[in-house]
């Protein structure tokens, strides 16, 4: 039975990996803070082993796990607007993730995979694709990017493939409530007013389900690795992803444009290529869900936790 090692997982995309993962027939092992609130979004399953870990002693996760085939670390700190630019938290993200680097070779891995972010390409009006030389803002980007160039040459030195999973904009139900997304598919069914930029800018979204099926693909291609960015092949301005859920919503709700503040790096377009994400996983990749598909989906959810809540 393969034995992965989850960080993050009781995050958004750790918490639905976890269950793929599990779906597929692994034993994971779901490294979670001792204090945290969130272990309830984790399933029951006689596969799934929680062991209480901070990842400031992430190492200590070796004697009770023994071993493992693949560690996925998706635990970062800060990426609210408080400290998202935070140089001190951001910086212990980055050596909290290089003991798990360590943790994972100790446990024997042969494959290592985190999440970066697109933040780390920074403003730019071309493609995003892997190879575009990083400029990226804010001090969660730059420790992503920095991170990266630390990860890599340590993976080679013991072994490891190594896969910096450069992640777009992941929706689904359990993202951040402050998430675009969130927002909209809560508001506006129950006829709220959404406060929003002019929303010109380019923009990608891929379903939470698409984006776990790909990490789990690439994993078990054991192609090549390095950066790989994971996103859909829909990029459109974003006012035509927000429109679009406006009539899925049933016109319900207000939108109002242009009253939103702006995050220091104001409206950046976001423009990814996703051909080494399809070569690598055979040039066949194609997602499962449309982004209807994918709104539809999460609405559902969100209603049946408003009517379980009330």
């Amino acid at each position: 039975m393969e034995r992965i090692v989850i960080t993050g997982a009781t995050g958004f995309i750790g918490s639905y990996l976890t269950r793929l993962y599990l779906k597929r027939g692994a034993r994971v092992f779901a490294l979670v803070r001792p204090e945290s609130k969130n272990r309830s979004v984790l399933p029951e399953h006689e596969n799934l082993t929680i062991v209480s870990c901070s990842l400031e002693q992430v190492l200590d996760c070796v004697p009770a796990i023994k071993r493992a085939d693949a560690f996925f670390h998706f635990a970062w700190a800060g990426v609210n607007r408080q400290e998202i630019d935070s140089p001190q938290v951001q910086e212990k993200n980055v050596s909290c993730s290089i003991d798990c680097i360590k943790a994972a070779h100790l446990l024997q891995c042969s494959v290592f995979m985190d999440a970066g972010s697109r933040v780390e390409y920074g403003v730019t009006e071309e493609i995003m694709r892997e190879d575009l030389e990083c400029r990226p803002i804010n001090e969660y980007g730059k420790a992503k990017w920095r991170f990266y160039q630390m990860a890599d040459p340590l993976c080679r030195e013991y072994g490891m493939l190594y896969y910096h999973l450069r992640f777009f904009s992941v929706y689904g139900y359990g993202d951040h409530p402050w998430s675009i997304i969130s927002t909209l598919v809560r508001e506006l069914p129950q006829g709220k007013t959404v406060s929003l930029s002019a929303c010109r800018h380019q923009w990608n979204f891929m379903y939470i389900e698409d984006a776990a099926e790909a990490v789990y693909r690439l994993h078990k291609s054991g192609r090549e690795g390095g950066i790989v960015n994971i996103a859909s092949r829909d990029t459109r301005v974003l006012r035509d992803f927000v429109e679009e859920i406006h009539r899925i919503a049933g016109g319900r709700g207000t939108l109002e444009y242009g009253s939103f503040v702006q995050a220091k790096e104001g409206a950046l377009s976001v423009r990814p290529d996703t051909e080494k994400l399809n070569r690598l996983l055979g040039g066949n990749w194609k997602e499962s869900f449309t982004f209807r598909q994918g709104i539809e989906e999460t609405m559902r959810k969100e209603e049946k936790y408003r009517y379980e809540k009330n």
